[in-house]
């Protein structure tokens, strides 16, 4: 047919292979310019080369098939713009997961892992303003910047730097009660806070520094410490932002405080 090419000619010009043509035409992501009755070949038009390497460059960005042809039938420029930009930030997202696994890989490969500096303390009371909920792992981070949020907006005067107390059941069951909260001496009843008296307790307690992407390894570690040296652990982990993204956005300067309740674990006699 003039003007047209065969879809062995099209996929040479647009490096997408016959068999990759045949199912963007099933499924409707991009059709030929016209189907022979007879023969059943497919031909394409030159003006849809473009569209073909559009296509192309989304798929390599892993767009799933069905939003490219989201995308590539909505006539509106701003609803494309939209579905583009939540799939870039989906990648972007993909990507800092990544850079967090290899961050940890690294520490954890390699040949000598800097040893972690492990105090014990004995805390005091302290007074806070805080919000504690039931909280799924997965919404932990969200759930936290939330109530730090409101916490933040309502209270005024604080003692020092931020905190968390997170139940055993938060890593182990995959849900439990986590609680956040700023010492304060005038904390308000308002909303999802509460006036709490954190109590004092023994510690151990290390210093994770820089951003979390690793802190797990971290916290393996003085894990090891606790049971290595015949420590039980008696209540929820507590986490001190000593320093954090509320002082800096200079993530490698971060200071977290990790800090165990433990107590001196004795055998039972027979």
């Amino acid at each position: 047919m003039n003007g047209l090419l065969t879809i062995g000619e099209f996929s040479r010009i647009t490096h997408l292979s016959v068999k990759t043509l045949r199912r963007y035409h099933e499924s409707g992501l991009l059709e030929p310019a016209t189907v022979d009755a007879f023969s059943g070949y497919r031909y394409y038009d030159t003006h849809q080369v473009t569209t073909a390497q559009i296509i192309s460059r989304f798929r390599s960005m892993q767009m799933p098939e069905r939003d490219v042809r989201a995308i590539m039938s909505t006539p509106d420029p701003d609803a494309r713009a939209r579905l583009i930009t939540e799939h870039l930030t989906r990648l972007e997202r993909q990507l800092d997961d990544t850079r967090s696994a290899v961050t940890a890989l690294r520490r954890l490969l390699a040949p000598s892992p800097p040893a972690i500096d492990v105090r014990r303390v004995f805390s005091e009371t302290i007074s806070v303003a805080a919000i504690s909920e039931v909280v799924d792992a997965s919404d932990v981070l969200g759930w936290y910047s939330d109530a730090m949020a409101e916490i933040d907006a309502a209270v005024s005067g604080t003692t020092g730097p931020p905190g968390g107390l997170y139940d055993n059941e938060l890593f182990t069951e995959g849900r439990g009660e986590m609680t956040v909260y700023v010492p304060t001496d005038l904390a308000p009843s308002s909303g999802r806070i509460q006036p709490l008296a954190v109590p004092p307790v023994e510690l151990a307690v290390t210093v994770h520094h820089g951003p979390h992407d690793d802190i797990d390894v971290t916290y393996g570690a003085l894990g090891v410490y606790v049971e290595t040296n015949g420590l039980a652990i008696a209540g929820p982990v507590r986490e001190v932002y000593v320093v954090g993204p509320r002082d800096t956005e200079d993530a490698t300067l971060w200071r977290t405080e990790i800090g165990w309740p433990v107590f001196t674990a004795t055998s039972a006699t027979p």
